[in-house]
């Protein structure tokens, strides 16, 4: 009994993770997509999702993208409306089966102060892969606020329509398997 104590004891003074809810109304992500004769730009909210931290090092987390909210930035108009249908069809996100996009920290590498190499599953219409890029994270205000730019390939993700890998003779109908994103996440107990 007393054995059980002082572990219970010793356990109790061990720092325990801490959870930060991200707040989806501080938090973006930027998207960018581009084709040989150009590029079109947006965002996509967020769901929700949350951040864990440990003796202040980021430990893990989840957040997850609402690809209904798709929305083209550089565009106006029906132009805007038509591309903004395409990406949210079975074309591109197939939205209508699979409205959101996850992705789960597995592992957050220190590179130096507020430096991480993340590591972690992407999961896009039904597939997830593993991804890893460079984030920084800081603490600020009470909050934690991490920021990214990744780049994805789209065709991992059985998203080919008009992808050079898949279809030959598109020439400038052309449009790169790899899309950006700019990714900042606040989060708060």
């Amino acid at each position: 009994m007393i054995k059980a104590f002082i572990i219970f004891a010793a356990l109790l003074g061990t720092e325990a993770k801490e959870n930060y809810k991200v707040s989806t109304d501080d938090s973006s992500v930027e998207w960018v997509g581009k084709k040989v004769t150009g590029q079109h730009n947006g965002i996509i909210s967020l769901q929700g999702g949350r951040l864990e931290m440990e003796n202040g090092q980021l430990v893990g987390g989840i957040f997850t993208m609402d690809m209904t909210t798709i929305d083209v930035q550089d565009l106006s108009g029906d132009s805007k409306g038509n591309l903004e249908g395409h990406l949210k069809s079975d074309d591109f996100f197939g939205v209508e089966k699979y409205p959101t996009a996850t992705f789960v920290i597995t592992k957050a590498v220190p590179q130096g102060p507020g430096k991480y190499k993340i590591v972690g599953n992407i999961t896009i219409k039904g597939k997830t892969e593993e991804i890893q890029f460079p984030a920084t994270v800081e603490e600020k205000d009470g909050n934690i606020v991490a920021n990214a730019d990744l780049s994805i390939d789209r065709s991992k993700f059985d998203i080919k329509y008009g992808s050079g890998s898949f279809f030959d003779n598109l020439g400038d109908k052309t449009i790169y398997d790899n899309f950006d994103l700019s990714i900042s996440l606040v989060a708060n107990k």
